[in-house]
This record gives C-alpha cells, sequence and structure tokens, in this order.
C-alpha cells in the first residue's frame, strides 16, 4: 500500500495522454526567500513534513465524495462562469484536489492541467481517479511539488487554483507571490482557505477541557487567518482587481470523535510544528463530553463551524480597470450637489 512513499517526492511526474513534459515545468522554483541557496521560509509555523504526511494518510481515508468538501470546490469553480475569458493552461493545488478536477466539468475551457500535492499518495489517488472523470478534452499531468516552492515558469499559465491548501503554508504571503508570478499577464488566481471561525466550537471545548484536566492549554488547532487580512494578502501579493467573499458552514456530527475522523479524512489535523504530540485519554473524552454538554443539539449531534474565505485576484494587465489618476476628475462634488440637491 506504501511502496511509493519509495519513489522521489521532489520530482515525480506522470501523464495521461502525452509521454513529454510541460514546457511550463522548471527545475527552478519560483521561491520568494531563497538565500543562501537553502530553501526555508522565515517563519516556521507548520510541520511541512507531517503535512504531507497527513495528505498521505488522507489519500486513504478520504470519503469518494464529500459534500463539505465538493460544495467548497463547487463554489470556487463557479467564479469562473463568471468570466468570459477562457485559461487553457491551469494549474490545480491544495488538498481537494480530486473534487476539482471531478467537478470542473470544462468550465474555464481549460486544455492543459497539472495536478500538484506535496503528498505522493494524494497525486496517486487523482491520477487513479481520473479515469473516472467524465470524458474531457484536457490534458492532464501530476506532479509533487510544494505550494511554497512553486517549480513553474515565470508568466506560463493562465490559471491557478488552490482549494483548500494554502492556510497550511508558512509564509501566505510569498506562495501567493509566486502563483502570481507563474500567472500570465491578466492570468487569474483563485483560492479558498479556511478561516479563523473555523472550528470555534472545538477550539472552546479543547481550552476548556484542558484548563480542567491538565491546567492549563498547549495548541490542538492550527491558526488561520481572519476575513480582513485576506484583501491585505492579495494586495500585498501584487494582485489586480482584489475580491473576498466568505461563506460559513454549519455541519452536524453525530460525536465530536466523528469530527475528528472527518477530519483527519481530509488531511485537516494539527500540523504546528510546535504542536503537543501526546493527547492524554482522559482530556481527549473530556473535550467529547465538554463538547457535547455545550453545543449538543436535541437531537443529539454536534455542530462544527467552517469559514471558507475565497480570495480572486488577477496579474496585473493594461486591458484591465484601473482607477483614474488623482487630481484628474472634471467635475466636482460641488457640481454634483447642486445638480441633485443637498441630502440634508
Amino acid at each position: 500500500m506504501r511502496g511509493l512513499s519509495s519513489l522521489c517526492r521532489s520530482s515525480w511526474l506522470s501523464r495521461t495522454r502525452r509521454e513529454a513534459p510541460f514546457s511550463i515545468l522548471c527545475s527552478n522554483t519560483l521561491c520568494t526567500d531563497n538565500s543562501d541557496g537553502v530553501q526555508s521560509s522565515r517563519i516556521k509555523i507548520f510541520d511541512r513534513h507531517f503535512r504531507r504526511k497527513q495528505l498521505d494518510r488522507a489519500a486513504w481515508l478520504m470519503r469518494s465524495k464529500d459534500s463539505f468538501v465538493d460544495t467548497v470546490a463547487e463554489n470556487l469553480l463557479d467564479r469562473l462562469e463568471d468570466c468570459k475569458k477562457t485559461f487553457p493552461t491551469a494549474l490545480c493545488l491544495g488538498g481537494s484536489l480530486e473534487a476539482v478536477r471531478r467537478l470542473l466539468r470544462g468550465r474555464g475551457a481549460i486544455e492543459r492541467l497539472i495536478i500538484m500535492s506535496t503528498s505522493h499518495d494524494m497525486v496517486k489517488l487523482c491520477r487513479d481517479a481520473e479515469h473516472g472523470v467524465q470524458s474531457e478534452n484536457i490534458e492532464t499531468s501530476f506532479m509533487v511539488g510544494d505550494e511554497e516552492f512553486l517549480p513553474v515558469k515565470e508568466s506560463s499559465l493562465d490559471l491557478v487554483i488552490s482549494c483548500l491548501g494554502l492556510h497550511w503554508t508558512n509564509d501566505l504571503p510569498g506562495a501567493m507571490i509566486q502563483s502570481r508570478l507563474a500567472l500570465k499577464p491578466d492570468g487569474l488566481f483563485l483560492a479558498a482557505i479556511l478561516g479563523g471561525e473555523t472550528l470555534k466550537e472545538l477550539r472552546i471545548a479543547c481550552t476548556v477541557a484542558q484548563m480542567e484536566r491538565e491546567g492549563g492549554i498547549s495548541p490542538r488547532i492550527s491558526p488561520l487567518a481572519q476575513v480582513r487580512d485576506a484583501g491585505n494578502l492579495l494586495t500585498r501579493a501584487g494582485f489586480s482587481l482584489p475580491g473576498v467573499d466568505v461563506d460559513e458552514f454549519v455541519v452536524r456530527y453525530p460525536s465530536a470523535l466523528d469530527l475528528v475522523e472527518h477530519l483527519r479524512a481530509m488531511g485537516e489535523t494539527n500540523a504546528l510544528l510546535q504542536r503537543n504530540t501526546i493527547l492524554k485519554r482522559e482530556t481527549a473524552l473530556a473535550t467529547a463530553a465538554i463538547y457535547d454538554s455545550m453545543f449538543a443539539a436535541e437531537d443529539g449531534t454536534i455542530p462544527a463551524t467552517f469559514q471558507v474565505i475565497y480570495m480572486t485576484g488577477w496579474r496585473d494587465h493594461p486591458s484591465q480597470q484601473r482607477a483614474k489618476r488623482r487630481g484628474s476628475a472634471t467635475v466636482s462634488f460641488q457640481d454634483i450637489q447642486k445638480q441633485f440637491g443637498s441630502e440634508s
């Protein structure tokens, strides 16, 4: 089952139709922090090696059709239907690759698609699932690579899609800058990440249980970006026409243990670098009991909130709408007020 783990994880590439590699792939990355030849983020929050193991496990636990993941992927891909522009070459990143590929259904007029993950087993899952996808004239490649160090040539893509993956990067602005550099002028960046209100019920239950049983708290749930930060991230990464919107989903589970199993199947459990690797049994049971006592519904189910932040940005192009130069107005607000009257 784990035989693939012996293969090289940094440069494995497979094709579904042709053997020649895409010309957009390159050995040098677009890394924004590559001083002294060492590819590492300045700030280490997440354990990327452990994150890859999480995705390896999720590849075997993942449900064939997860209603939450499918809804997020569908909402993200719906944005392609609002664009008259076509996107011949696309790169798909993140933890929900299989759902994005299955639900693409010709949107965006994509002709060549690269599916990339840090997990070898996740890439294999997507490659095996490719045979069950409805017949589409899409030339698909599968590659093991890291979102923090994109192995893609500059200005080589028309579209970058990331569904539920970028919130695990140590340098989120840097990863978004690399995505922008990989896009051609007027290329589109689409991303969905989990927001700061995600699993707020579980955070409360964990905190109370640890205070009661251990006399203190340790980080059990990864930090996530707030909605107010998303627009700043797009602007900081240099995207034009940035757009941000939010969805909040409440998923109900029979128990807290079922919630944890679902998080494992999605690859969304704790991957903090300084996480406490030991969870006492009594603390886990206390967390489940507190969760049930504080949030359970009349039917016995418990709610779990997932906040999803959708981000849209374009690489700069002369044809895009732009704000007028300061002082270039030909009509003053005083003239407008005289014409239409004062509100008071």
